[in-house]
């Protein structure tokens, strides 16, 4: 089948998609002696338009992620002022200029990756989830770089009560080398581990890892999330 018209298919079908991610997800946990219904399944909805995200939502799909404030404000107001249940999450680089505006459309921000931005988003009276984010990988990814910044950004993090910390999330590297990948996402588990024991009134039952390339490995390692995009949508043109 020629590029283009794979790509078409794939577009096409967000419900297919959906659902042979869903089987693939289920498989991978029972692989791994899991219980699938412990895995969330995110949209990541960057450079789609509202329709084709209304169309995983009739699918049976209602976490979405989305990495840029201004094009998640153009999106989302108008879709979960439709479809209340829908629950968005911020998983790329937070400007602090842009928090204001983030607060408005997004539910939890993933991607917190240093200790600025936590102070930033501490002044706020709103309860807010957050996640910390881990640099377990390429050299260009952000996060924190080991589980000694990791315990100093969760005890900023509880100095602010309207923050709640739920986990904690990271990137793998963008490779075909599994073993890469995985130890990627052990070094996330090895330092929810640790901080679990460092703080264990804390809440880090969120493991978001995991995308299109790599899921099944991120939840045979340990993921609670994954954050799908081009598996649902296809690739972006």
């Amino acid at each position: 089948m020629p590029w283009h018209e794979a790509w078409k298919k794939t577009v096409m079908n967000i419900k297919e998609n959906l659902e042979e991610i869903r089987e693939r997800t289920e498989k991978a946990a029972v692989r791994s002696g899991r219980n699938p219904l412990e895995i969330r399944l995110m949209g990541i909805s960057k450079f789609q338009n509202e329709k084709k995200i209304e169309e995983a939502v009739k699918a049976g799909l209602f976490l979405f992620g989305e990495s840029k404030v201004q094009e998640a404000a153009a999106k989302f107001p108008a879709l979960k002022k439709k479809y209340p249940d829908l629950e968005l999450h911020m998983v790329g680089s937070l400007q602090r200029n842009k928090i204001k505006n983030a607060l408005a459309v997004f539910d939890c921000f993933q991607s917190l990756d240093r200790d600025e931005l936590i102070s930033a988003l501490g002044k706020i009276t709103k309860p807010l989830t957050v996640l910390l984010e881990m640099h377990t990988g390429e050299e260009s990814k952000s996060g924190y770089p080991d589980e000694d910044s990791l315990s100093r950004a969760v005890e900023l993090v509880l100095s602010f009560p309207a923050l709640k910390l739920s986990g904690l999330m990271t990137m793998a590297p963008f490779t075909k080398d599994r073993i890469l990948i995985r130890q990627s996402f052990r070094k996330l588990i090895s330092a929810r581990n640790c901080l679990q024991r460092r703080f264990p009134d804390v809440d880090f039952s969120c493991l978001s890892m995991g995308m299109s390339n790599d899921f099944e490995t991120a939840i045979e390692e340990g993921s609670t999330l994954i954050r799908i995009g081009t598996a649902i949508f296809g690739e972006s043109l």
